[in-house]
């Protein structure tokens, strides 16, 4: 201290200004918590509302619930007023099939049809003439020996080639040898087959379509009736449909007509001719049937009698029937149409109000019990966005026809909860979103108690994860059990057959193939709210890892020492119910800022000490530097800020008092000498596992710093090093109990005294075993030595 500060002459900060900074800092405080009030109420008010507003949906049950083929669980249950009795859907749809079995289709008359044949004759025979003109030509060539016959006979080939009339080879045969045998022989005109068939299809078409052609087939319609409509003359009658004719059936009588008035020959030709003129004259009408099936459709009644009031309907413990099914539904449907608007909002109130209470509770353990998560919005938003997913989807999908309730993996949320807070999170959200999507469900007891059950084990599970093989494999298979063995127990309660049951096992096999998802969900929270969780940690627990990989090439000893932290802040952590794995990790990764200069660890020296050519002040700040060397090597390396902070606190702001006392000895004057100097910059540990590492930390050290360590010298260390770290404060802002502390110190002790133990003496080591023996006694006739030795073991464990 210089003489000025001991005058009190030393520089004065003006008055007032410590005050107003510190209002300044307050008002900034109270910003801060009234913006994060804010945030949590929104966060909370739009959980509860996207929940409250699936609830409509639900929420108005006039009975209670039941499955057909299981006993009646509720109070007898008599008709409170008439009502009437529906159909089942069995019904509905047998009568719809019968409508549209007898509405006859409707088909209009083609008043053009007679025209259009017509012109199709005059076509078809104006095409014909051509062909047998030139037969004809051809056949006189002949006859006379011209020499154009060749010519003749290509010609005519080229008009059959090119002509709009389908015949085969034996019809146009028949046709063109009558008319060349008529005109050659001058015989009459009537003597023309053509002349025959077109006035013999003539008259067969005026019959057919006088009876009527349709132009759909018989078996496409599958009616009995038709009816037939002349807009024309504005009638309509129905018909049997065997009084008509189709197509195919109007050729087969075309051909019954013909066959009696010509030779095979012939008439195969006329039938050809038939098919190419042929036109129905009755067209379907889609619409004006599909306009009558509606209006017979719209007739169907969807009751078939009533239930008088005062009739009962079904008595506590009979099987519920499909007869009894649809009286239940029947006066279901019925209070749901008589109920008025205020019966079915008090029915939401009260299920609003249970949801509402099932998750104020779960707020305020997180208040009470969770502050961690509840003082940051951003934790407070993810707790509930993983109960609003589940939840959510959970309410979506119950609606939906043939999907199981059970298809939903509400054992999500609370994994996810308890893999990145803990267990005690978790299970209070599987009591809270069981209450909630019970509610959803109908008010489900057996849903209810399923999803408790199945979600608490599915936690349990993922409680003390150690690998990622132990989720992937256990939890599914935990859940899946859990859920198969309460719903087979409620199964066997009801008397429900085996089909209800195989079609609950399918959903929740579903159900748990889906809780993989989990993964990457917990990844993409990672990501978002900037976290790490247990997988991570499992990952980065790898020492194959390239950064653990580069400490235990460049600074083995460290790597080492590591490795031993590791192990006493695991086993500690995990007796006082503190996150060991976060604690294994931590250690791994604590002295990583060693690497940059090894030497200077004593841990790392092989020979000689570089501390030597270094004056105290020097030594500290190399010593010092590690820990920032540290957090700029994870930072590259992109660990995540939980290990950072382990880097940062795990010694804390405590004094190296091995150059301290090394410096005071070379000091003229030890006022010279500034404590804050030989301090680490810190910060102390604010987690009860940065409490443990730091103790952790100093215990290894100084343990291997001692000679001939035995059991009472490691108790007598331990005890020392945690009580200086006590009262130097470095636990005053650590959660730590003195009960946990005690724990702690045992585990230290039975670790290291296991460490330490004795070695079987060969007899080359008899000169070297009588020297410690010696030793020993020593130490115990003169105890004062005994302690110097701990004492430097602790001041020298603690420097580096």
């Amino acid at each position: 201290m210089s003489i000025l500060k001991k005058l009190g002459l030393g520089a004065k900060k003006p008055e007032g200004a410590p005050n107003i900074g510190k209002k300044k800092k307050k008002k900034q405080l109270e910003d801060k918590a009234k913006k994060n009030n804010y945030l949590r109420i929104v966060i909370f008010i739009v959980f509860l509302g996207a929940i409250l507003v699936t609830l409509p949906q639900t929420t108005f049950q006039p009975v209670a619930s039941y499955t057909i083929g299981e006993p009646w669980r509720a109070d007898d249950l008599t008709a409170p007023f008439t009502f009437s009795l529906k159909k089942t859907a069995d019904e509905l749809q047998e009568e719809r099939e019968t409508i549209i079995r007898n509405t006859p289709p409707v088909f209009h008359v083609n008043h053009n049809a007679p025209l259009l044949i017509e012109a199709r004759m005059d076509s078809v025979y104006r095409s014909l003439q051509p062909v047998l003109d030139s037969y004809l030509q051809w056949q006189r060539a002949k006859m006379d020996d011209q020499v154009s016959a060749a010519n003749d006979s290509v010609r005519h080939h080229q008009e059959r080639n090119f002509s709009n009339v389908q015949l085969d080879d034996s019809s146009w045969r028949v046709l063109l040898e009558n008319y060349a045998n008529v005109q050659l022989n001058n015989l009459p005109e009537q003597r023309l087959l053509t002349v025959q068939i077109r006035n013999r299809l003539q008259s067969v078409i005026n019959e057919l379509l006088s009876d009527g052609i349709i132009d759909r087939t018989k078996e496409g319609l599958n009616r009995d009736e038709i009816t037939i409509r002349n807009l024309r003359q504005r009638t309509e009658r129905t018909i049997n449909l065997a009084n008509t004719r189709d197509v195919s059936e109007a050729r087969e009588y075309a051909n019954l007509l013909l066959s009696r008035d010509f030779s095979a020959n012939a008439l195969r030709a006329a039938v050809q001719l038939f098919d190419q003129i042929i036109q129905p004259n009755w067209e379907y009408s889609e619409s004006d049937t599909e306009a009558i099936l509606q209006e017979n459709l719209a007739e169907i009644s969807e009751t078939k009698g009533a239930v008088e009031q005062g009739e009962i309907i079904i008595r506590r413990g009979d099987i519920v029937t499909a007869e009894r099914a649809n009286k239940l539904r029947s006066l279901a449907e019925a209070r749901a149409a008589t109920a008025s608007e205020v019966e079915k909002w008090l029915r939401y109130a009260g299920e609003a109000t249970v949801i509402i209470i099932a998750s104020l509770l779960f707020l305020i353990y997180i208040y009470l019990y969770r502050k961690s998560i509840f003082q940051k919005p951003s934790m407070f938003l993810l707790v509930f966005l993983a109960m609003g997913i589940v939840t959510l989807a959970s309410a979506l999908v119950y609606p939906i026809e043939n999907v199981n309730s059970y298809i939903v993996p509400i054992a999500v949320a609370p994994i996810i909860l308890t893999i990145i807070f803990d267990s005690r999170v978790g299970l209070m959200a599987i009591v809270t979103l069981g209450i909630i999507t019970g509610i959803i469900h109908d008010n489900s007891f057996e849903y209810l108690v399923a999803t408790i059950a199945a979600c608490t084990l599915g936690v349990f599970s993922v409680r003390d994860i150690k690998k990622r093989s132990q989720f992937f494999f256990t939890t599914p298979g935990v859940v899946f059990i859990t859920y198969f063995l309460v719903i087979s127990g409620f199964a066997l309660a009801r008397f429900s057959g085996w089909d209800r049951l195989l079609e609950d096992v399918i959903f929740i096999a579903i159900n748990s193939v889906f809780i993989l998802f989990t993964y990457p969900l917990i990844l993409l929270f990672e990501k978002i709210f900037k976290i790490t969780t247990d997988f991570t940690l499992l990952e980065l627990g790898d020492t194959n890892l390239p950064l653990m990989k580069e400490l235990m090439n460049r600074a083995p000893g460290t790597f080492h020492h590591s490795l031993q932290v590791a192990n006493l802040a695991e086993s500690a952590a995990s007796e006082i119910g503190a996150n060991a794995l976060l604690c294994r990790v931590g250690a791994m990764y604590h002295d990583i800022g060693k690497m940059e200069k090894p030497a200077y660890f004593i841990e790392n020296q092989a020979a000689g000490n570089d501390h030597d050519k270094l004056k105290p002040r020097m030594s500290a700040l190399v010593i010092k530097a590690h820990v920032s060397d540290g957090v700029k090597k994870a930072k590259e390396s992109n660990l995540p800020q939980v290990i950072i902070d382990f880097i940062q606190t795990h010694h804390g702001t405590s004094l190296i008092k091995y150059f301290y006392g090394r410096a005071k000895d070379q000091a003229e004057d030890d006022d010279d000498i500034a404590q804050k100097d030989f301090r680490y910059d810190g910060p102390i540990p604010f987690t009860k596992e940065q409490g443990i590492l730091l103790l952790a930390d100093g215990v290894e050290a100084a343990s291997r710093a001692m000679k001939d360590p035995n059991y009472n010298k490691l108790e007598s260390l331990i005890n020392r090093m945690v009580e200086d770290h006590i009262h130097d404060g470095q636990l005053s802002n650590c959660p730590l109990t003195f009960r946990q502390i005690q724990i702690i110190k045992d585990t230290f002790l039975n670790i290291l005294v296991g460490v330490y133990h004795s070695r079987v003496e060969y007899p080359d080591d008899k000169k070297e075993a009588e020297k410690k023996k010696k030793q020993k006694e020593n130490e115990n006739e003169n105890p004062k030595k005994a302690t110097d030795s701990v004492e430097k073991a602790i001041e020298k464990g603690k420097s580096l």
